[in-house]
């Protein structure tokens, strides 16, 4: 029996995407997060925005970097004294983290790379 047409485009939609990592993408507060540990990092910042221990944060804050290549720090966490820039990491790659020290010396930053929720908690007390 040939396969028609439509059996192809039905295969081709039923196709999942999955992550190379093996990360899950999820939502919180209808936004969307490309893994646990960045929606888990989500809820800690939120957490402490509850709680007045930070002002606000900003997500994926992107930097221009040289040869016409970009790095995206996933927060941006904003104390009543300082900025902490955070990135959640599970693996980190040489590539990120070559991209992270570049922005690290042009703009004169340190950005902290966490692998839990908790890590965050002690980012922010550590640097407010």
């Amino acid at each position: 029996m040939p396969i028609s047409p439509e059996d192809i485009n039905s295969l081709r939609q039923r196709k999942v995407q999955r992550h190379k990592f093996g990360a899950v993408s999820c939502e919180r507060d209808q936004k969307k997060f490309p893994s646990r540990l960045e929606r888990s990092c989500y809820d800690a910042l939120k957490d402490l925005q509850e709680k007045k221990e930070i002002r606000f944060f900003l997500r994926q804050v992107s930097f221009d970097l040289p040869g016409g290549c970009s790095h995206k720090v996933d927060y941006c966490v904003f104390t009543e004294e300082n900025v902490i820039f955070i990135e959640a990491k599970g693996r980190d790659l040489a590539l990120g983290k070559l991209k992270r020290e570049q922005v690290e010396d042009i703009f004169r930053i340190n950005i902290f790379v966490v692998k839990s929720q908790g890590q965050v908690y002690e980012v922010v007390q550590a640097n407010r």
